[in-house]
């Protein structure tokens, strides 16, 4: 799990514990549940900050597509049961979190 931290168009910060998953060694998240509003808020304000075991870093979010997106979502399925359990959200999208160097925060 981690704490992403996302800025709204007013500068007021939010944050979201979410899943984490990784592929090739990079971090990723993914919005396949109904509440978005912390996805939304990454796509127009892609700096965030991530809290993963207590240390707190910055990330730029990138949303994940086309050739990217198929290769992770087949390496990250969400079984029947899971979607089941959520009411069969909204199709999943999947951001990439890329550390910025020299963005510890703490």
């Amino acid at each position: 799990m981690l704490v992403i931290t996302t800025t709204d168009d007013l500068g007021k910060s939010q944050k979201r514990r979410l899943a984490r998953f990784q592929t090739d060694e990079k971090l990723y998240v993914s919005a396949h549940h109904w509440p978005r509003g912390w996805y939304k808020r990454s796509l127009k304000s892609p700096n965030v900050q991530v809290a993963i075991d207590g240390v707190t870093s910055d990330y730029i979010a990138v949303s994940v597509e086309e050739e990217e997106f198929q290769r992770v979502a087949a390496k990250h399925p969400l079984g029947f049961l899971v979607r089941f359990l959520m009411g069969f959200p909204p199709p999943r999208d999947i951001l990439r979190l890329d550390p910025i160097v020299g963005g510890g925060v703490n």
